[in-house]
């Protein structure tokens, strides 16, 4: 048995899981003092002295936290809170076919969930050149929505347009990356019951309830929409 390999690995254990702990210290401290974006933090003797670890595991815990993307280190002012980017390692890391089945059943839905929810907020901010936008986008659409299928440029101006409106950034972004990822579970036969009721509420359906409607009946237009999914959901 190679006792000098084991013990070399048990201190990079016990070292790692110092730096773990340091790293959720840390940020909680930050929290304690109600540190915001763009506040400097002591420098990293105050905080090994804070924390009661060694100035390399501070230092470690921090590098950790630059990675996400809520420190940074600027010239003359030391480091300082940042506003992190929520969304950027998930874009990074949302590639469809590697993707575990249930994870991508689970992106399936949040979709359908996001975009039944956001009747409220589609009300409170439209226009009525926003809903003339809307009516060009359907204008070669089929009244007739049996056996229809959207078209998936279609799908992405529409969808997108009404994420647009809600002025939600978060949301506009979320779209970008759902959207590949709803048309390859459409492709991949991951949901495999058939659709039994093949009407549905059509894009430009849900353009006359967003011209007459209310949030209430745009919610329940929009589940209407999605009902061909959810039959091959449940």
């Amino acid at each position: 048995m190679d006792y000098a390999n084991m013990h070399d690995d048990l201190r990079l254990q016990e070292q790692t899981s110092l730096v773990d702990k340091a790293e959720t210290d840390l940020l909680d401290f930050f929290q304690e003092q109600q540190y915001k974006s763009g506040d400097v933090i002591p420098k990293e003797v105050e905080l090994a002295v804070q924390l009661g670890v060694s100035r390399t595991v501070i230092r470690e815990a921090l590098q950790r936290l630059r990675m996400r993307g809520m420190v940074e280190t600027k010239k003359k002012r030391g480091t300082v809170i940042t506003n992190p980017d929520l969304l950027s390692l998930l874009e990074k890391t949302m590639y469809p076919g590697i993707l575990a089945d249930e994870t991508l059943r689970d992106i399936f839905e949040l979709r359908l969930v996001l975009e039944i929810g956001m009747g409220d907020l589609l009300f409170e901010r439209i226009t009525q050149r926003d809903i003339d936008e809307l009516y060009a986008i359907v204008a070669d659409e089929p009244v007739n929505t049996e056996e229809m299928i959207f078209n998936a440029d279609q799908e992405i101006r529409f969808h997108g347009k009404l994420y647009e409106i809600t002025g939600n950034h978060t949301l506009m972004r979320f779209q970008q990356m759902l959207l590949p990822t709803f048309e390859y579970v459409q492709k991949s036969g991951l949901l495999k019951k058939q659709v039994q009721h093949k009407k549905f509420v059509s894009h430009r359906g849900l353009v006359d309830v967003l011209q007459h409607g209310t949030p209430e009946t745009f919610r329940n237009a929009m589940r209407n929409h999605f009902e061909n999914h959810f039959q091959r959901l449940f």
